[in-house]
């Protein structure tokens, strides 16, 4: 009996846990951006802690029904150091850079939580290279976007950890995803771009070339380590039982 009562209130959490990434992702996360943007892109630094606040959150609920232990976050945080590292490595490569296949990476492994965390950290991380400024946020929502949606496929069985699987949507998601929420956002938070329609198109046609780059090196980096990669962390989750997708 207290077995069965027990297993109620996990599927009940669980909902509920689903409820609450869904609406953090689908409606928080953009009206925060929608603030932003109407603020002129001011307050980037705060905004960019009130992201990672919030990407931690449904992250943390999935240990409300055990106690978390170091080695859960360790994984993790490994592999959104290498997104970042990886993207400050390649910086002499303008947008050949391995951060979307190392957080689709992730997000197939260990859920979407993890993707968008993920995704959101390496974007601030690599950053402080690259400079803070106007464009964070956007690039922590659009890193973790692609990761949380790769984590839901995964999870939905729509996405296989297989190259060719894990290739098209790298290179759609980049292109498609990321390049159009950072060519949005330089419509609206950059004062020199022109606030109307007619403007916005000069922007979305300029960013072709970086965003094809974009996704080239993401099914690149996808091709190559992949394998290694996925099958590297399936055992690690396996051996210490660590985060359930």
């Amino acid at each position: 009996m207290q077995k069965e009562y027990r297993t109620k209130s996990q599927n009940k959490f669980v909902k509920f846990r689903k409820i609450v990434l869904i609406s953090t992702i689908a409606l928080v996360f953009p009206i925060c951006l929608g603030i932003y943007t109407l603020l002129g892109g001011r307050a980037y630094a705060l905004m960019s802690m009130l992201f990672v606040i919030l990407a931690i959150l449904p992250f943390l609920m999935i240990y409300e029904m055990k106690k978390p232990q170091a080695r859960e976050w360790i994984p993790l945080a490994v592999m959104a150091a290498l997104a970042a590292v990886g993207r400050v490595a390649f910086a002499p490569v303008p947008f050949f850079k391995p951060t979307s296949a190392i957080i689709i990476i992730t997000a197939s492994v260990f859920g979407p939580e993890a993707g968008f965390l993920t995704g959101t950290m390496a974007a601030l991380a690599s950053n402080l290279f690259f400079g803070q400024g106007p464009w964070t946020p956007w690039q922590m929502f659009s890193f973790g976007i692609i990761g949380f949606i790769a984590g839901i496929l995964f999870k939905k069985g729509k996405l296989q950890k297989r190259k060719i699987s894990l290739c098209i949507y790298g290179g759609l998601s980049t292109f498609f995803i990321y390049g159009f929420l950072l060519d949005t956002a330089t419509w609206l938070i950059f004062p020199y771009s022109n606030m109307t329609l007619e403007g916005i198109i000069p922007i979305y046609l300029s960013g072709i070339p970086f965003n094809i780059v974009h996704a080239i090196a993401t099914v690149f980096f996808l091709a190559v380590i992949s394998k290694p990669m996925i099958e590297k962390l399936d055992r690690i989750k396996e051996k210490y039982g660590l985060i359930e997708p």
